[in-house]
């Protein structure tokens, strides 16, 4: 297949220009044509779903508003038979009687008592009374206690649509109203002349089932969740999409609306190819227009190809003559135009070629001689480059590097020279073609006022011609007597040189006289390059073997450190392990401290905690102790007659301000339920003073809530305060059970002091006669009579206290 494929695309490319120019004109008017239909049919395509779009998502607003204000009706109406005035069965019953006949949409409704129990059932055919069915742990009951009104998730029975509103009962756990509606009034709002003649709407719940639907939409009660629209809005955080599926599998324009408070979606849609149908008349309108283009196309690009094939013929012919050689062949071509310009340039181009063709193979045989030299060139270049790769022994390398520059050159001599820069002399290292071994000065030779330092300070070669007629070269020189008297006159002096210094230089030596050829520098440069190469080798592989031996000395002082370090090591982690005990221990006795600080001041949490014998502070034993009881005149009426909220907001302003003063005077919070506030004082640490500071701890409370008061009483609360304080002895220790432990007092102390709270009125501070005689010349108060009590057989002696004064002076208390 790609053999056929490769075979027409060659046609192409090889066809004629006839075709060439026909088919690039056809494709171009129909390129333009497509371009143009598909740009218009995307956005007459783009219009009609935007409109159709909008239309359907105005009204499934529209309709999902009027549900919920359906619903929210529908609650309202139900509320009615909340209110408090029917406090009976038969009051009850008469009043959802009158609602079953106001409102068809509600087809029973139940009355559940505040403890879940059912009271009443009405529907239009039954009544049930007094059934005592359990509601307590149904989700509705639960719902609508928690929130006041709650809707229950839809259902069906026997194929029809229900949910159930719930409604709580004003006053304390005086119950719910549970209405059951049914939902076959919701197909009302999707009717023909509110949805459409083409499309079709349908409302579902949070499950994906169909609540109601008009009368081209699908069935009530069917689940479509699988539907990619409806599981688009149904997933988490989910969006409407503008298309999907409708039952039947055809694709459908959508647009969803949600009930928010319901959990319902509202769909409206249409079928696709309905409301695209304005755009296959366009297509074809387009399609037409296309066929009309080509056509025309095919025409005019015919004519235009036969008025360029005639001359394009010529130069093809005329080009082919050119090709085989012949020169003199003229091509005409009478145009007036580029095809003529074009001509005429072939026509110049066979005269320059005749004219040129004569001189071309002396050129070639030229350029063949120099292209054999040059690849000699490389071959020794090469041979030298693997010399100076495969050793690093200068003797092994120098010569090879001098032989082949005598070959190259076709030199008569090659010296080599090194360079001792602590002398500042050349050493003839490597001499072919004299006699290297013959005794002169030579064999070393000043780099100062010498052609060969001359040039490596240059860091270029130095010809000379002539040396026998040269007046650059000192007569006395030493390497002069040598190359004199061997017969060579011409010498090239090459610097080995490098960016890290000077290393030596290559002299070559002819026994003719005349100058040496750029060409043949350049070449001993190379060689210069090489030589360089092999002694920066040699030296660097002597550095590498000395530095070996000073890594050796280095390495073994490194296993000696490492030895000390790994002892240091061994030491750190004992040390580390006794600091993992440490830190143990002190968490030990942070986690010991935040459970005292449950229940006992931060002060004597961490008492307990720095005791040498904490859990025995925490024992049951018996001591004398002082307990405070304080509440809120008037806080149940309070709680039944406001918002939960109200009260825990009130709850907390009230403890904030008694927890920071049982803190201070360093009381044990014993316990609190709701407003009552009970707190130990000489327990379990032991404090002198734990009568007075209970009685200064509660006139400071005082103090501090009767301007509380005064603000809830802004907020329209009447509410006091009231405290009562005893004296006495009591069983005190740990209660409860492993998750949860308690430090409480036990003993007729404290029933006496919450006995005593409960006959304080408003802003009134009730103690025992004890307790008055232990703190008397600290504060001013009053006697009251004797008080009868719950659970006590005698009266009690009591006492108001008024203020506190402060403590005596000495001398007062000496008098």
């Amino acid at each position: 297949m790609n053999a056929a494929t490769d075979e027409g695309k060659n046609w192409f490319l090889r066809g004629g220009l006839f075709a060439k120019y026909v088919l690039a004109l056809v494709g171009l008017v129909v390129f333009v044509l497509a371009v143009n239909g598909a740009l218009e049919t995307w956005i007459s395509y783009r219009g009609i779903k935007g409109t159709l779009t909008d239309a359907m998502s105005e009204k499934a607003d529209a309709t999902a508003k009027r549900i919920e204000q359906a619903i929210s009706d529908l609650e309202r109406q139900i509320s009615w038979v909340t209110r408090a005035s029917s406090n009976t069965i038969e009051l009850r019953r008469a009043d959802y009687a009158q609602l079953l006949g106001q409102v068809p949409a509600v087809s029973q409704l139940t009355l559940i008592s505040g403890q879940g129990r059912e009271m009443l059932r009405l529907s239009r055919q039954t009544t049930t009374v007094n059934s005592n069915a359990d509601f307590s742990r149904d989700i509705r009951f639960t719902e609508t206690i928690a929130r006041g009104t709650a809707y229950a998730p839809a259902y069906f029975r026997d194929g029809r649509p229900f949910m159930s509103i719930g409604e709580q009962h004003s006053g304390f756990n005086a119950g719910v109203t549970m209405a059951e509606i049914d939902l076959r009034f919701l197909n009302d709002y999707f009717g023909d002349s509110q949805v459409g003649r083409l499309a079709h709407a349908y409302v579902v719940d949070g499950k994906g089932r169909v609540l109601a639907s008009s009368s081209k939409g699908p069935e009530v009660g069917k689940d479509l969740a699988a539907l990619p629209q409806v599981a688009a809005v149904l997933s988490p955080g989910g969006r409407p999409i503008a298309s999907g599926k409708d039952v039947d599998g055809s694709a459908v324009l959508t647009t969803a609306t949600a009930a928010p408070n319901l959990g319902w979606h509202v769909f409206y849609e249409q079928p696709t190819a309905q409301a695209l149908s304005p755009i296959r008349d366009q297509l074809v309108r387009i399609a037409l227009l296309i066929a009309l283009g080509l056509v025309v196309a095919i025409i005019a690009g015919t004519i235009l190809a036969r008025r360029m094939l005639e001359p394009i013929t010529a130069l093809r012919t005329g080009a082919r003559r050119l090709g085989a050689g012949d020169f003199g062949h003229r091509i005409e071509v009478k145009t007036s135009d580029e095809l003529e310009e074009l001509a005429g340039q072939f026509n110049s181009m066979a005269s320059q070629l005749a004219e040129t063709y004569s001189d071309l193979e002396a050129k070639v045989k030229e350029r063949t001689r120099d292209l054999a030299q040059s690849i000699n060139e490389l071959k020794v270049l090469e041979e030298v480059g693997r010399a100076v790769a495969s050793s690093l022994d200068l003797a092994a390398v120098l010569p090879t590097v001098g032989a082949r520059a005598l070959e190259i050159t076709h030199a008569d001599a090659v010296l080599i020279y090194g360079y001792d820069a602590a002398q500042r002399t050349f050493n003839l290292t490597q001499a072919i073609g004299i006699d290297g071994k013959a005794e002169g000065r030579h064999r070393a030779i000043d780099a100062a006022n010498s052609p060969l330092g001359e040039a490596a300070a240059k860091g270029e070669p130095l010809a000379f011609p002539d040396l026998t007629t040269s007046t650059d070269y000192p007569p006395d020189h030493p390497l002069r007597d040598v190359v004199a008297g061997a017969g060579f006159r011409s010498v090239l002096v090459v610097p080995l040189v490098d960016q890290q210094g000077v290393l030596g230089a290559l002299v070559v030596l002819r026994k003719a006289a005349g100058d040496f050829p750029a060409s043949l520098i350049g070449l001993m440069k190379t060689f210069a390059h090489q030589a360089v190469l092999a002694m920066r080798n040699a030296r660097l592989f002597t550095e590498v073997d000395q530095k070996s031996h000073a890594l050796e000395e280095a390495n073994a002082t490194v296993r000696e450190q490492a030895d000390k370090l790994r002892e240091q090591t061994e030491a750190l982690k004992d040390w580390n392990k006794s600091l993992e005990q440490r830190v143990e221990t002190q968490l030990g006795e942070i986690e010991r401290i935040r459970r005292l600080e449950r229940f006992l001041a931060p002060q004597v949490a961490q008492l307990i905690a720095s005791s040498d014998n904490p859990e025995g502070l925490l024992d049951s034993h018996r001591r004398e102790v002082t307990v405070v009881f304080c509440d809120l005149r008037g806080f149940t009426a309070f709680t039944e007659a406001t918002e939960p909220e109200e009260a825990m907001n009130v709850l907390r302003e009230y403890h904030a301000a008694l927890g920071k003063l049982i803190f201070k005077y360093e009381g044990t919070l014993d316990k609190y339920a709701g407003d009552g506030v009970m707190i130990l004082f000489n327990a379990p640490i032991q404090l002198a003073d734990h009568t007075a500071r209970a009685v200064k701890m509660a006139v400071e409370m005082r103090d501090t809530v009767g301007p509380l008061t005064e603000k809830w009483r802004n907020r329209g609360h009447s509410l006091g305060f009231g405290i009562g304080i005893a004296l006495g002895h009591a069983t005190l220790g740990q209660v409860g059970f492993e998750q949860r432990l308690e430090y409480a007092a036990i003993g007729s102390v404290t029933n006496l002091a919450s006995r005593l709270c409960g006959e304080a009125k408003a802003g009134q501070i009730v103690v025992s006669r004890r307790v008055y005689g232990m703190v008397e010349a600290c504060v001013d108060g009053r006697a009251i009579d004797d008080l009868v009590l719950k659970g006590f057989n005698h009266p009690i002696l009591a006492a108001e206290i008024l203020r506190w004064k402060g403590e005596p002076s000495a001398e007062a208390a000496a008098e």
